[in-house]
């Protein structure tokens, strides 16, 4: 049976705990409601925007000259995913759960005789990543210790993806990601960059056999507007996952601080009962020494 000390140090212990994990808890609440107001935010823009392209782009696609960021080197053996994940731990399973994503991906695509490169965007990502696919990784990108993501650092990945594209070092290109959901709930999705998704006939994004004139022409317009495109992407996905890892923090340590109160509430009843018994002992030896005299 444990002291009575042991047990009071236990149960300041798990308090302190407790303490740090409503703390944890509230400061993610905070940070929460903005991150996702600005994932809300970017989703309207970034769905125009690559339905737009993808419009603009069918009559392109097909020509001998078009643009690299659209039809990709014409290839399909070299596969670059980009994995975004939180630079941070005590999210619950929300970088695992994206991790075990990108596993099955790159596992999916190597047996049908694909190679892998891997981009990390987080530094969880790149720890788990590592463990079964090092030789895949070919960059790590972290945000650590930045307060705010910007439109900058989505610039800065989109121009290491480009850089790679332009040196022919991969021939197709998606994001994998959480998409924001819910507070509850965060969908690991992968989302194809390059060659840009091009609207099939009958869709949303088809136009529906009008026509169109454009000003400047469509290769101008898209020789401006597809890096622009690709950096929007990134940054939703950014922003989309920086939702999802506070919505995910929040929820674990709301679990951990019940879970804290929960062993209190049993370390404090077993720290009575021992005391009880401690003190009916020593009665009992009081009263036995007293009747011995």
């Amino acid at each position: 049976m444990p002291s009575l000390k042991s047990l009071r140090m236990r149960i300041n212990s798990v308090k302190s705990t407790r303490k740090i994990t409503q703390a944890m808890k509230m400061v993610a609440a905070a940070k929460l409601r903005r991150a996702q107001s600005q994932a809300e935010a970017a989703r309207p823009y970034a769905v125009r925007m690559e339905r737009m392209l993808a419009s603009l782009g069918a009559s392109v696609a097909g020509t001998p000259d078009a643009p690299k960021l659209l039809v990709g080197s014409g290839g399909d053996a070299v596969h670059l995913l980009v994995v975004v994940t939180a630079d941070r731990g005590l999210a619950g399973p929300f970088n695992t759960n994206v991790g075990r994503f990108a596993r099955a991906r790159i596992r999916e695509l190597e047996a049908q005789g694909k190679t892998v490169k891997l981009l990390t965007v987080g530094r969880k990502g790149a720890a788990y990543l590592k463990r079964e696919f090092a030789s895949r990784v070919v960059g790590e990108i972290s945000f650590a210790g930045k307060k705010r993501l910007e439109f900058s650092d989505a610039s800065e990945v989109a121009a290491r993806i480009t850089a790679m594209l332009e040196a022919g070092e991969f021939d197709v290109c998606a994001l994998v990601y959480n998409r924001f959901r819910n507070v509850m709930t965060q969908v690991p999705t992968e989302q194809r960059l390059i060659p840009a998704p091009l609207p099939e006939a009958g869709s949303p994004a088809d136009s529906g056999g009008a026509l169109y004139e454009y000003e400047p022409t469509e290769e101008e317009i898209l020789a401006q507007l597809l890096p622009q495109n690709l950096a929007i992407q990134v940054y939703r996905a950014l922003l989309e996952s920086a939702a999802g890892e506070q919505g995910s923090r929040m929820t674990a340590m709301d679990n951990a601080t019940r879970n804290a109160g929960e062993m209190i509430n049993k370390l404090t009843l077993n720290y009575n009962r021992t005391r009880q018994a401690n003190i009916t002992k020593e009665l009992i030896e009081i009263i036995s020494g007293a009747e011995a005299v």
